[in-house]
């Protein structure tokens, strides 16, 4: 197994990996490769999966064909089948399926793997390789796909034995889906799937490499509740761990214990609601002025499944000198990993904020309990000294903010939002009210571009009965955009909103800030007034609905149009000012102290204090 997330991990998703409820379906019958991996698929309860065909998997799809349950996806690109599998995912908590022939097939899957691998998605992806004796001959359509995906899959088989396929595929299901998740990669020999086998379903699963820890240790525990019952100035950082241990709903009850400030991460936004009293927003680069200075003037951060990203502590040698940290992690190799822990507590987050309530209570219990009302009064100032904002762009354009936020507010919280990555990635985090977890779907770790449309797809057949919106970019868009096509076609009416600025807009940005304005390859369009491509005829040449809105007063309407048609895809070109900025900002590699609220304008923290 790859890398160190396989060890000491806990099972937070019991029924991931096993079994459905009526269990494998004739054990000890005779079929081929290619069918009893159709058949593991079933016994698994995998009801979709996303992939294209081709010719060392083409085995496979015959007897798919013939699933009565499990239905396939055909996609336009083999990223599109990747991000889609985590956009199920994340949707849905259960591994995400996608599949690839051999050579650039595979290859085409490594960015979603190592998307999914960053920000620990359960994703099983399954790829065909050439048959056996041609391994390792440079054969045609060969590719070492699990030598390529090593450092970015939690773990990965090449299987050339057709008797082993349900094995795999049940231990696959299970260590995607546990403990840390992450993505796991079969790779099955073509001759593998050809060949007949009898079908033998693993009546327990023997992982000697992969032991997991079901319960945070004690002591750890007992300490952390002392630390947050004597410290002055806490802060809960919450990270997207708690999203995947499904936890949101006992931190919100260790967070109304406590009444401790809480931050929440880019991929765990939704974990706490945005309207909760305690919540000061996101941290980080571009994240709130009162979460990151809660974050810098803190005495003790509890970190619960975050891993102290370069993007949350800016210059790390600088980040909160004076707190104390617990950090509570399932992957032990997070911890101390960046920051220093004082507190390590190895553990599933929700087994960890079970615990913390539990050692809290008997606290409060013995007398003791944290006086924080001067440091709510602090941390008060600064929610109402410096609230998220935006400049209004010159008199008849678009801010995109508003866009944004309008969406946010129309579509309401029980929509699914997707975004790609870029400056409309940040507006997205913080302008939508995150109010339920699992509604917010994004690339955070490697911050893929193009992750929006294929994420909203997989999202939106994991959820038909929801609304997804996709917010992505104009450069983002044109990625992937021909997974437009995949929706039409399978009934996936999933919503666009591209944020239009004509621009790769984070990097023309920092082009402004740091390169004097210097724009270098940044302009997506060649003249003032082209649209190429026109989104609006794009969309439509795939069977979608297109509308464009390029003036303020059209926005409401306009959102209201795409929410009023439920049959098809709607793309919605708005067109913005090209030359608004994701503020508060912190410059990369500098401290959290110089977090600026617009252009050279950093708060005084002297006259603040």
């Amino acid at each position: 197994m790859s890398g160190s997330r396989t060890a000491n991990e806990t099972a937070r998703t019991p029924s991931a990996g096993q079994p459905t409820a009526s269990g494998p379906r004739a054990t000890g019958e005779t079929m081929t490769g290619a069918q009893s991996l159709v058949r593991s698929l079933e016994t698994l309860g995998v009801d979709t999966v996303f992939g294209i065909p081709g010719g060392a998997v083409l085995p496979l799809y015959d007897p798919l064909m013939d699933s009565p349950s499990v239905r396939h996806i055909l996609v336009r690109h083999e990223q599109g089948a990747g991000h889609a599998a985590e956009g199920y995912a994340q949707a849905t908590g259960r591994p995400g399926v996608c599949i690839a022939t051999s050579g650039p097939g595979a290859t085409n899957l490594v960015t979603p793997i190592a998307d999914a691998y960053m920000d620990s998605v359960p994703m099983v992806a399954i790829t065909g390789q050439v048959a056996t004796p041609l391994i390792g001959t440079d054969g045609f359509q060969e590719a070492d796909i699990s030598g390529i995906t090593l450092p970015i899959t939690k773990h990965n088989y090449l299987v050339t034995d057709p008797a082993d396929i349900p094995r795999v595929l049940a231990e696959a299901f299970h260590i995607a889906g546990t403990g840390r998740p992450g993505p796991v990669l079969v790779d099955v020999a073509k001759d593998a799937l050809q060949a007949n086998t009898i079908f033998h379903w693993p009546a327990k699963l023997d992982l000697p490499g992969y032991r997991p820890v079901s319960r945070p240790h004690g002591k750890q525990i007992r300490e952390a509740a002392r630390l947050m019952v004597t410290s002055r100035s806490p802060v809960l950082y919450v990270g997207g761990g708690v999203i995947r241990a499904r936890a949101a709903q006992v931190l919100r009850k260790l967070v109304d214990l406590t009444g401790i400030p809480v931050v929440t991460t880019l991929t765990a936004r939704g974990a706490l609601p945005d309207s909760h009293p305690a919540h000061l927003g996101m941290p980080g680069m571009h994240g709130t002025v009162a979460a990151v200075t809660a974050l810098q003037k803190s005495d003790l951060i509890v970190s619960l499944g975050a891993r102290f990203d370069d993007r949350v502590t800016g210059k790390l040698n600088t980040f909160a000198p004076h707190a104390v940290v617990v950090h509570a992690d399932i992957d032990p190799a997070e911890i101390s990993k960046n920051r220093t822990a004082d507190v390590p507590i190895v553990g599933d987050c929700k087994d960890v904020i079970i615990e913390l309530i539990n050692a809290v209570e008997s606290e409060h219990v013995a007398g003791r309990k944290a006086d924080l009302e001067r440091w709510w009064t602090q941390v008060g100032s600064w929610r109402t000294t410096y609230p998220l904002g935006y400049s209004e762009p010159p008199a008849g354009e678009i801010a995109p903010q508003h866009v944004i936020e309008r969406i946010g507010e129309i579509s309401g919280p029980e929509s699914i939002f997707v975004s790609g990555v870029g400056q409309h990635q940040m507006w997205s985090s913080q302008f939508i009210r995150h109010e339920r977890p699992n509604a917010w779907i994004t690339s955070g770790g490697l911050g893929t571009m193009g992750f929006g449309v294929p994420a909203a797809m997989g999202a939106k057949a994991a959820q038909p009965d929801r609304t997804v919106w996709t917010i992505d970019g104009d450069g983002c868009f044109q990625m992937t955009n021909q997974e437009l096509a995949t929706c039409v076609i399978n009934n996936i009416p999933i919503k666009v909103a591209v944020i239009n600025n004509s621009s790769l807009g984070m990097v023309r940005q920092w082009q402004t800030l740091f390169y004097e304005q210097r724009y270098s390859n940044t302009d997506l369009h060649t003249s003032v007034g082209n649209r190429i491509p026109d989104f609006v005829r794009l969309a439509e040449a795939y069977g979608c609905v297109g509308l464009r809105c390029e003036k303020p007063q059209d926005v409401d309407a306009t959102i209201e149009k795409a929410m009023s048609i439920d049959d098809t895809p709607v793309v919605v070109d708005f067109v913005v000012h090209r030359d608004a900025m994701v503020w508060p900002m912190v410059p990369a590699g500098v401290s959290n102290d110089n977090i600026q609220i617009a252009r050279d304008m950093t708060p005084d923290w002297d006259r603040d204090l």
